[in-house]
């Protein structure tokens, strides 16, 4: 494998031990990747500063105690705590959760910015078409490489803290032209217009894609042309947590698929899915096992609630109230909380019983406070991972449904799809 006078001097310790050893993980994983060289990257989004148990401290505390500091940009993923505010797990698991808190200063102390949200990408100052970046979350991996058109593998926890140490990756996978190509095709004739428009519909479509195309690109072929960035998130979160989806193209949508030839690299898939309504029925009751009745919980934001979601919510729930005994928790960055409280969208969410959360998501273990029997989501991907971790059952729907059933205190389904 080429390595350049920098990747030696760091490799052989010059540098210090800290860089040593993480240019020795960079390499182990190139050589694993059968990537012929390091190249550059200039940002990355840590996973790493996300507690899941005693080896997180260990492993930022020997770069803390050793000197060292990120080489590029690095922004937070979300950690199971919330740093602002009461705290919905106060009292379970209090040795992890004040470990998870001495994380998070550790990471800081490290030089990362403390944005602690799982959408970067709704930040100013990130990273843009073609750039080379480090990403471990899931959804911002997929909506990193296929709506913004950077470029970034999905990289594990402690690997991604190594390479944004070294500003070094394997040119291997989604860093090369070569690496990019769709592999297999995902029709939407079939679909009405309207329902393509729908938020409800790419949360389908992405988990569709997920449980179809596995690691596999996607060439999306139907979607429409002005398909909000609200609805490319849905497909990039749920299409990740259903099958690991760390690409898709939407043709005419994405920048990197114009056409087809282009998606695809002018060799047509193999593969082509025809999507049905009969699918998209299927899916969506595979996402929401749990019947009619009493909801104690609606969670709302995962990935992180944009600002045009939480103007939404804003304007649907306003003048109305949470019934009683039901906790409506909606989940965002710092960032984004910031200008909607600026333009008065948090307090109608407020005054309507909703809960406000950054830095956090709903859905990680232990569970927040409400988290139990029947909950109602609008995220798929918070749909398909949740039953496994909380001790709760899942009812799936629109955030009209949602805000409707945050109302009644019981599961509200449309008869129409909206």
């Amino acid at each position: 494998m080429e390595l350049s006078p920098a990747d030696r001097e760091m490799l052989a310790g010059e540098r210090g031990e800290a860089l040593q050893f993480a240019m020795e993980l960079v390499v182990g994983a190139a050589r694993i990747l059968g990537a012929p060289r390091l190249i550059d990257a200039g940002f990355a989004h840590i996973d790493a500063c996300h507690y899941f148990g005693r080896a997180h401290l260990d492993f930022a505390r020997f770069f803390t105690e050793r000197g060292a500091r990120f080489a590029i940009p690095a922004w937070t993923n979300t950690v199971p705590v919330t740093l602002i505010g009461p705290d919905p797990r106060e009292g379970e698991d209090p040795e992890g959760q004040a470990e998870a808190r001495e994380l998070t200063g550790l990471y800081a102390a490290l030089g990362a910015r403390p944005v602690w949200t799982c959408a970067p990408y709704q930040l100013p100052g990130g990273p843009g078409l073609g750039d080379q970046i480090i990403v471990g979350e899931s959804n911002a991996v997929a909506y990193y490489n296929s709506v913004i058109g950077a470029r970034t593998n999905k990289y594990g926890d402690f690997l991604d803290v190594a390479c944004a140490m070294t500003a070094r990756v394997p040119e291997a996978g989604l860093h090369c032209d070569e690496g990019r190509r769709a592999q297999i095709r995902f029709d939407l004739s079939e679909i009405p217009e309207e329902m393509r428009r729908t938020e409800l519909f790419c949360h389908l479509l992405g988990y569709l894609m997920g449980r179809i195309a596995g690691t596999r690109i996607p060439a999306i072929t139907g979607l429409p042309g002005d398909t909000p960035a609200d609805s490319l998130k849905a497909i990039a979160a749920a299409g990740a947590a259903s099958g690991g989806i760390a690409l898709f193209h939407a043709v005419g949508v994405t920048p990197e698929a114009p056409d087809m030839a282009s998606a695809t690299g002018g060799v047509d898939p193999a593969e082509i899915v025809t999507m049905t309504r009969e699918m998209l029925d299927q899916a969506r009751a595979a996402l929401s096992p749990a019947g009619e009745g009493p909801v104690s919980m609606v969670a709302l934001g995962t990935p992180h609630f944009s600002l045009t979601e939480l103007e939404r919510l804003a304007g649907l729930i306003a003048g109305r109230r949470v019934a009683d005994g039901v906790t409506l928790y909606v989940s965002t960055s710092r960032f984004v909380a910031e200008l909607a409280r600026q333009k008065g969208w948090l307090d109608q969410i407020e005054a309507a019983g909703g809960t406000i959360l950054v830095d956090t998501c709903t859905y990680f273990a232990p569970p927040v406070r409400a988290a139990k029997g029947r909950v109602m989501t609008n995220s798929a991907k918070w749909a398909y991972y949740a039953p496994g971790m909380l001790p709760i059952e899942v009812a799936f729907g629109s955030l009209e449904e949602c805000v409707e059933s945050a109302v009644r205190g019981s599961v509200a389904r449309s008869t129409s799809w909206n």
